[in-house]
């Protein structure tokens, strides 16, 4: 399997133009569309200020006791 990663913008027609693909005609292809998020240049820490904190961050999810050894 290989890998081609590219970067496209939607037109206003909602269409996406692949071309100059390295592949042959013919070929079967997986196509995989993910949205790129959206960054907003004048706030670069768009979290900072939200309610969410963590008391203890570090504690372990499962208590010690909870651990079975390895058989």
């Amino acid at each position: 399997m290989e890998l081609h990663h590219l970067h496209k913008t939607v037109s206003p027609d909602g269409t996406i133009v692949l071309d100059d693909l390295p592949f042959e005609a013919g070929d079967e292809v997986n196509v995989t569309v993910v949205r790129t998020a959206k960054r907003n240049p004048s706030n670069p820490y768009p979290l900072r200020g939200t309610p969410y904190s963590y008391e203890d961050p570090f504690s372990p999810l499962i208590s010690p006791g909870d651990w079975k050894p390895f058989e």
